[in-house]
């Protein structure tokens, strides 16, 4: 099997190779790299927001931080995995362990959550209303994340980094995947991008070759 790094292959060619590639012993991931035609250092060129993957690429530990014991239900009932509030707060300032993988509040929680900030914010942990992480409806929010949403946010270079899927997975699986977070990342340009903003696309597994998707199939 022969990839050629120069050529754009369609998606379903892209994840057939992908799968084909992968010689590891352990179940691979199937990983997007996307580089965007944005200048990372600018404010109003950020790429950032969310998308629901139809098919869940991994189970994530959410933590809850609400005040009111109908909302310790309602969070309860969604699937958090981790729920305090103020106590909560105290632990994960004393031990600055982040056993979670994602956090959500009610927005009465936050002038508490500004004690533990510089313990979440470099792991990228603090909700905040922009990413739907600061809400009201925390419920709701918490049983999308649990069903595929995901994140995603541009890097200092300009690109975006996805984990989409396992090469254990379906054809059909990888392809609804790649289609969908590629197309929503399309409809994100920034005002101030001009030109290209997709620049490439590329597609591998964790210790595979990169191969370069043909876009014109897909957005």
């Amino acid at each position: 099997m022969i990839i050629d790094k120069e050529k754009k292959y369609l998606l379903s060619e892209a994840v057939e190779l992908v799968k084909q590639s992968a010689k590891a012993k352990f179940d691979e991931g199937v990983e997007l790299h996307l580089s965007l035609g944005i200048d990372s250092k600018k404010g109003d060129q950020q790429v950032k927001g969310a998308v629901h993957l139809l098919h869940p690429v991994k189970e994530i530990r959410i933590a809850a931080f609400v005040a009111s014991s109908d909302k310790v239900k309602e969070v309860k009932d969604a699937g958090a995995d981790l729920i305090g509030g103020e106590e909560l707060v105290k632990k994960i300032k004393g031990n600055k362990k982040c056993n979670f993988d994602l956090a959500v509040a009610e927005p009465s929680m936050m002038k508490h959550l500004a004690q533990i900030a510089r313990i979440l914010g470099p792991r990228g942990l603090m909700p905040t209303p922009k990413s739907g992480t600061v809400t009201e409806h925390i419920g709701k929010v918490i049983a999308e994340f649990k069903k595929g949403k995901i994140n995603f946010k541009n890097d200092q270079g300009g690109n975006i980094h996805q984990l989409i899927g396992k090469v254990s997975w379906s054809d059909e699986q990888l392809i609804d995947n790649i289609d969908i977070f590629v197309k929503t990342i399309g409809r994100n340009k920034p005002a101030g991008c001009k030109g290209i903003f997709i620049k490439n696309v590329t597609v591998a597994s964790t210790m595979g070759q990169g191969i370069k998707l043909d876009l014109t199939k897909i957005i």
